[in-house]
């Protein structure tokens, strides 16, 4: 997450990158992708596409890419992107 961070210019930024490796806050949140479709080709379950305002430790918001169709959310991820996030802190 580090190395993705300064990739993505984000020290110094209010934004914070962290990872779930054993899925516990991904289940917590029942934010699991474990359709077939997409699973035929990442393998294990992954978390859902979804960006997430917190607040002083609360939950403000949380935008979920994925749809009926669309279960991983890679046709239409606009709903996780900063213009939403954007919207979510206005």
């Amino acid at each position: 997450m580090t190395a993705w961070g300064k990739d993505q210019g984000i020290d110094g930024t209010i934004i914070k990158f962290l990872g779930d490796p054993r899925s516990e806050l991904t289940k917590a949140l029942d934010l699991v992708l474990d359709h077939p479709g997409p699973m035929s080709v990442l393998g294990n379950t992954r978390c859902k596409r979804f960006s997430m305002l917190i607040d002083d430790g609360i939950i403000k918001s949380i935008n979920v890419a994925a749809s009926e169709d669309d279960p991983a959310g890679d046709d239409n991820p606009t709903v996780s992107l900063v213009g939403k996030m954007l919207e979510d802190l206005a």
